[in-house]
Order: structure tokens, then C-alpha cells, then sequence
């Protein structure tokens, strides 16, 4: 995709640039998802997220044509059902298909398969890059464990891990880890995981004129760890968006860190 000045992305390896905000899109289908899909690219999204298992491909890929944001200005995520190990080409051959895109910026698997196809679809996925179908590949909800034997297997590092992250969940070490082995975080449901009525968050809000929501987002692009919060009402899917005109301290950015329940 091309570079958007006024949008933080992250480097991939191979893929280009990454967004470090983009759109989540679980739980969302039909006219819905279409609505908030085109929400958030007038906005100024340019980084969509979505599944096989969200049946909503087909919804994602129509509002984007609806849109008129040109394709390669796009970042589009969708994801691998574990179920489907063995038969990895098939299922992103009928990603494409529903999106009606030729290629998509990314293609993880959405959680582990069974041990003994750990390897053999990373080794898949990894096949399906080279030809094209996909700028970059990587998984989700993978543990660095399960990340060396990707590693050790092939060596090539998923470029992307995508798992639950949030304040409450913040662990420097496990972040340290993912960029020790060069695979970038990728957080989900950071509200989910939030108290967004606790004092810290409360008070840095009011600091900086912004929402506690705000601030959790502002919390993950500090970091560079990229999010992808979810929702399909138009107000906050752009007051999600409206993030890049503040940035936290690095006090702010500690005590927002203390939030963590994650232990040492």
C-alpha cells in the first residue's frame, strides 16, 4: 500500500507498510459491516480486518469498491481457520473470491492448528506469499514457543502476531520477545480488556482533552504495537480514528504500562 504521511505504520520485512490503527470488524455482517467498513474508510481507515470465520469477506470487499479508496492505498487482513490445515490454498483462493481483490496485504492463521500441522501450514502460507496471493503472512494467538518452531522449521519469522493486548494486559517481556524474532504485535479487543473508568486513564483523558479510549489507543501507537479496535457506530469508529493529534509522555506512558495484571 502506499504510505499515508499522517498515519504511523509499521515497516514488514516483506508486505510494506502496516497501519498501526486499523479497523476490526469481528461480530459484524451484512449491511452492517458494510455501514461501518465505509465509516470508517471516509474517516480515513486504510487498514481493514476481517476472516473466514467472520463470514464477512464479501461485505468487507464490497465496501471497499463502494468506497472509491483505491485498492492500493489498502491494508487488508484476513485470517486461516486452523480447521481448514490441508487445505490452505482452497480457503484463501475463496477469501479472494469474496473480497474480489487479487491479493490481500495479509494472511495469518487464525489460531494454532492441531501440533501436527503446526509447521506444514505455516509452510503453506508461506508458499501462498511467494506467489503473490498475499504481501506478507504471519499467525495469531501463537505463543513464542510456538513461534520458534515456525522459526526453527523454516527459518522465516511470521511477520505478524496478532493477540489479545490491552493496558491490563501489557507485558514488556512478551513484547521484547516478539521483537527479539522480528515478528511484529498486533493487539486486539483493547477495550475488551479495559477498565476504561480507571482514575490513570481518567486523568490522562482530561490532560489531554481526549476520551480514556483515546488514550488506550494513543497507549498502543506509542508503543508501535498496532490495534485494530472494533465498532460499528460511526461516532466512535471515528473517534477511534482521532488519535494522531496527541501523544502520551513517557510518565504517561509508564503509568499507563502499571496498569498491567500480567504479572513479571
Amino acid at each position: 500500500m502506499a504510505t499515508d504521511p499522517d498515519q504511523p505504520a509499521v515497516a514488514l520485512e516483506r508486505g510494506g507498510p502496516m497501519p498501526l490503527l486499523g479497523l476490526g470488524t469481528w461480530q459484524m455482517a451484512g449491511a452492517r459491516c458494510r455501514a461501518a467498513v465505509r465509516s470508517a474508510l471516509e474517516v480515513g481507515y486504510r487498514h481493514l480486518d476481517t476472516a473466514t470465520i467472520y463470514r464477512n469477506e464479501r461485505d468487507v470487499g464490497r465496501a471497499v469498491r463502494d468506497s472509491g479508496v483505491p485498492r492500493e492505498q489498502l491494508f487488508v487482513t484476513t485470517k486461516l481457520p486452523p480447521g481448514e490445515a490441508g487445505r490452505e490454498r482452497r480457503t484463501l483462493d475463496d477469501s479472494l473470491r469474496a473480497l474480489e481483490m487479487d491479493y490481500v496485504d495479509l494472511w495469518l492463521v487464525h489460531w494454532p492448528p492441531p501440533r501436527r500441522a503446526l509447521v506444514s501450514t505455516w509452510k503453506e502460507l508461506l508458499a501462498v506469499r511467494d506467489q503473490g496471493l498475499a504481501r506478507a503472512v504471519g499467525v495469531s494467538n501463537y505463543s513464542p514457543a510456538q513461534l520458534d518452531e515456525l522459526i526453527a522449521a523454516t527459518g522465516e519469522a511470521p511477520q505478524v502476531n496478532q493477540i489479545p493486548w490491552a493496558p491490563a494486559l501489557h507485558d514488556a517481556g512478551l513484547l521484547a520477545e516478539h521483537r527479539r524474532r522480528g515478528v511484529v504485535l498486533e493487539g486486539y479487543s483493547p477495550f475488551k480488556n479495559t477498565d476504561l473508568g480507571h482514575p490513570v486513564l481518567a486523568e490522562i483523558a482530561a490532560r489531554h482533552e481526549v476520551t480514556p479510549a483515546q488514550v488506550v489507543l494513543r497507549w498502543h501507537l506509542d508503543h508501535e504495537v498496532v490495534v485494530i479496535p472494533k465498532s460499528a457506530t460511526p461516532e466512535r469508529i471515528a473517534a477511534n480514528f482521532d488519535v494522531f493529534g496527541f501523544s502520551l509522555s513517557d510518565e504517561e506512558l509508564r503509568r499507563v504500562d502499571g496498569l498491567s495484571t500480567a504479572g513479571p
